[in-house]
């Protein structure tokens, strides 16, 4: 079996890796789109690795665009089979796909604006919202915890990471010339004790484990203390400075959580009585399709659902949509709260409402995960005095606050756990995905502590024979 890393390798984006057997086979675990690394960005994107388009079959973790961003391309260059995912990835990834195609063509339509100005070529977008539609064919759920064969030499299971909803780590077993192999994808691995989610779950022993690294070398707060977190800045930015709250949020899984914890304060009577905007159509459409799977929350969740129908909404909520409506709250001078994407601040509504926000010191910036370092979030989190948005400088008089303890992604000691029902011994290979090369490192020797003979932190476009 050789494994081929092609995103994800040493960053925390792009996750994309191909599996071929000594068969012959191969398959394509994830196709995630790089974001916020700055000019190499779409370069990254523009080139799809040699042969990845021939792959046998696609299957996918999950559903954030760095995972599975780049299945439009995939599809637009001649991919036509099947893409296994759980059903809730299925619902997600439709909704993600159709808005990153959306903005690949508003994005160019500007850029063209200015290059037919400068009398140079019109440029065309990634892919278009066909391309995304033409993806949606080929998506098949396959359910958590069955063995499920999707080929004559393959196998699949599903058990669920808790990272967002219809999360999963991958498992196949493949039939190779001298037996069965067992490799073991975790996707991105959640929380125990999560907010909402069920905890990552245990899996079969497996022979070759790629694994996400995010938090190699870092604990999280404890999560149940970030309603307390949020009551703090809300108090202190809305009702002490009278200013404005800004809350980059990603639309799929942050944004529920931070709603999930102000509707907890309303019903503790703790919640103060503002506006409070979700603006983002769509987390939106997100949380409709949250909120229609019930069933993947976690037992805490469900218990609170027998008296509270709705546990993402609450007074004082309103849901912006359209572009006017998000224009307007740049002009409101009452204490507020606006929640909005994309979690990194690189795109979307929230890097205006930042843009106009930043230079007063009554307002406030509160990053809730992780961002790229190029990224806007992960600029503002260096605490600088000055930072270029929209290609404009803007001085840093906003306070920049970072809420730790809501990331989506497990901590060393979560990924640990995760790796608890496997005996080392058996394990013949380990491969550090999806962080930077220095969480890697600490992770790979706590790993080795653990047992776990050889752990590798590929590189872009590394390849190893297992």
């Amino acid at each position: 079996m050789t494994i081929s890393f092609h995103g994800a390798a040493q960053t925390v984006t792009g996750s994309k890796h191909i599996v071929t057997t000594d068969k012959g086979i191969s398959f394509l675990l994830d196709c995630g789109m790089f974001q916020g690394m700055g000019k190499e960005t779409p370069i990254l994107n523009s080139h799809l690795p040699q042969g990845i388009t021939t792959v046998d079959f696609v299957i996918l973790s999950h559903a954030h665009i760095d995972h599975s961003g780049l299945l439009p391309l995939l599809v637009k260059e001649g991919y036509q089979g099947k893409i296994y995912c759980t059903q809730a990835t299925i619902d997600l990834v439709k909704l993600l796909l159709e808005d990153s195609a959306n903005i690949q063509e508003n994005d160019i339509k500007f850029q063209n604006k200015q290059r037919i100005q400068a009398g140079k070529e019109p440029l065309q977008p990634l892919y278009t919202k066909q391309d995304a539609y033409n993806v949606f064919s080929l998506l098949e759920a396959v359910p958590y915890g069955k063995w499920v064969r999707i080929h004559k030499d393959v196998e699949l299971l599903f058990t669920d990471a808790g990272h967002i909803i219809g999360s999963a780590c991958v498992h196949v077993r493949v039939q190779e010339t001298k037996g069965i192999k067992q490799l073991t994808f975790s996707g991105d691995i959640g929380r125990y004790r999560d907010t909402l989610l069920k905890s990552p779950e245990v899996f079969p022993q497996a022979d070759v484990i790629i694994c996400e690294s995010t938090y190699g070398n870092e604990l999280h707060e404890p999560v149940f203390s970030t309603a307390d977190v949020l009551l703090q800045h809300i108090t202190e930015t809305c009702l002490e400075k009278k200013g404005k709250l800004v809350i980059p949020a990603f639309s799929v899984g942050r944004t529920q959580e931070i709603l999930y914890h102000l509707n907890q304060l309303e019903l503790e009577n703790r919640l103060p009585q503002l506006d409070y905007f979700v603006d983002s159509p769509l987390s939106n459409k997100a949380t409709l399709v949250v909120k229609s799977h019930a069933e993947l929350f976690n037992k805490r969740v469900q218990k609170i659902l027998a008296s509270d129908s709705d546990p993402f909404d609450f007074k004082g909520l309103t849901y912006i949509s359209s572009a006017e409506e998000s224009k307007l709250l740049n002009y409101r001078k009452e204490p507020c709260v606006i929640i909005s994407s994309s979690g990194m601040a690189e795109a979307g509504r929230v890097k205006h409402h930042i843009s106009n926000t930043i230079e007063n010191s009554r307002n406030t910036i509160l990053i809730t995960g992780y961002c790229e370092p190029n990224s806007l979030g992960g600029r503002l989190m260096q605490q600088p005095k000055e930072v270029t948005i929209f290609g404009l400088p803007h001085e840093v008089h906003a306070s920049i606050a970072i809420l730790k303890s809501m990331s989506a992604h497990g901590d060393y000691e979560d990924i640990c756990q995760w790796l608890a029902c496997q005996n080392p011994a058996l394990v013949s290979d380990v491969f550090l995905v999806h962080g930077d090369y220095n969480e890697q490192y600490a992770l790979s020797r706590k790993l080795e502590r653990k047992g776990f003979k050889t752990v590798h932190i590929p590189r872009l476009h590394e390849s190893f024979e297992v």
